[in-house]
């Protein structure tokens, strides 16, 4: 008595045929939270270099006023003309 010989083909078959069941059932889910991840992504990549300008751009100019306000405020006078200065006063102890 001869023991029947199995085919390749069959294991293989049913391989393909489970591949291609998941393929129709889960690549639409999957698909799906890969292109949001992408968009998660995309907009991450553009968001964070676009905060970092935000953020240097905001320093520079914060930079800029405050060294204009120090060179206005260092070339005006509060007074023209002579200033009249007070002698100090010497103070003494009583005995």
């Amino acid at each position: 008595m001869s023991v029947p010989r199995r085919s390749w083909r069959t294991p293989t078959a049913t391989v393909a045929a489970l591949v291609g069941a998941c393929a129709l059932c889960c690549a639409g889910p999957l698909l799906a939270s890969l292109g949001g991840l992408g968009i998660a992504g995309l907009i991450g990549a553009f968001w964070l270099p676009a905060l970092l300008i935000v953020t240097v751009l905001a320093v520079v100019g914060g930079a800029l006023v405050a060294l204009r306000r120090r060179r206005t405020a260092a070339c005006t006078w509060a007074q023209v003309g002579p200033v009249d200065l007070a002698t100090p006063t010497v103070f003494t102890r009583a005995r």
